[in-house]
């Protein structure tokens, strides 16, 4: 008998999950991450929910209730990019600002959770889970500020992280551990793509009914099949170009050389994506560079 394959999270979270029917599986993620039963109320439309054949970056803002029955705006999104900080602000402001009336008070603003589940090397730090939250102190008192508003005729107390977006950094890379929690459970699924028969997290047993790979039609696995297969193109890529303009940087033992290196590392990185097909515009969102400058890159790397 075959080994059960699931699907692994990001192609479910932008094609499957946005399924009503799914909505279980999300759910799950939520209530495990945030530590209380989230409800998805909707999937909000955005530019970033549009579906693209090249679109490897997955963006999925979802209109949630809490515990507390409070209404907020949850963005999850599967990010590649060089610029990733860039990235998670941009789309946090977006996820606020398309989805407020023009018109509309400010206190129709909606609270906004950003998890990002990041597949590739983040700087230093030995977590798997890191969590970013706004908070006002004071320099000299150290204490925290509360922010007095008045609404509906009442005087109100708010913290400004009841207000202010927090970030969620899942770097399923470091998770080397065995799973005996319901978030350790998600972070192994999150990173393997496997989901034991004994895993009981929220969401997970709904991920096992309903994201097995042999349940999709021969022409959405070669899909699936073709987007694993671009992840670790674009991975073993950027891991090369990465190391060469290292190892040229330190031969030079200069600063000179050090830019030099990163250079051609970038350099080679071009060369090698568009030796395998992949178009300027798509390595303009893998790095950050402008398109000119791949062009530019792409001819000093060409013998």
């Amino acid at each position: 008998m075959e080994k059960e394959r699931y699907i692994r999270f990001d192609w479910a979270m932008k094609r499957m999950l946005r399924d009503k029917a799914n909505f279980g599986v999300l759910e799950g993620l939520l209530t495990v991450l945030l530590g209380e039963k989230v409800t998805i109320v909707e999937i909000l439309e955005s530019e970033g929910n549009q579906l693209y054949e090249d679109d490897k970056f997955n963006r999925v803002d979802v209109k949630a209730r809490n515990s507390k029955g409070e209404i907020i705006i949850v963005e999850v999104q599967n990010t590649r990019e060089i610029y990733y900080l860039e990235r998670i602000l941009y789309g946090v402001a977006k996820a606020i600002t398309e989805h407020i009336a023009l018109g509309d008070s400010y206190r129709e603003v909606k609270k906004v959770y950003s998890i990002s589940i990041i597949y590739f090397d983040l700087g230093k730090g030995k977590d798997y889970l890191y969590h970013g939250q706004n908070t006002f102190t004071g320099v000299h008192t150290n204490d925290t500020l509360e922010v007095t508003t008045r609404q509906r005729n009442a005087i109100l107390r708010k913290m400004p992280s009841e207000i202010f977006p927090e970030y969620y950094l899942i770097r399923v890379n470091e998770f080397n551990s065995v799973a005996k929690t319901p978030l350790e459970e998600w972070i192994k699924y999150l990173k393997t793509g496997e989901i034991s028969q004994t895993d009981t997290a929220p969401g997970l047993p709904e991920a096992r009914e309903k994201l097995r790979y042999f349940n999709m039609s021969p022409s959405e696995r070669h899909a699936y099949d073709e987007h694993i297969n671009a992840i670790m193109i674009q991975n073993d890529v950027l891991s090369n170009a990465r190391l060469e303009g290292l190892e040229q940087g330190k031969a030079e033992g200069r600063a000179e050389g050090r830019a030099e290196g990163r250079t051609e590392g970038m350099a080679s990185m071009v060369r090698m994506m568009r030796g395998r097909g992949v178009s300027a515009e798509e390595i303009a969102r893998l790095t950050g560079l402008a398109v000119e400058e791949i062009e530019r890159l792409g001819k000093q790397a060409c013998p």
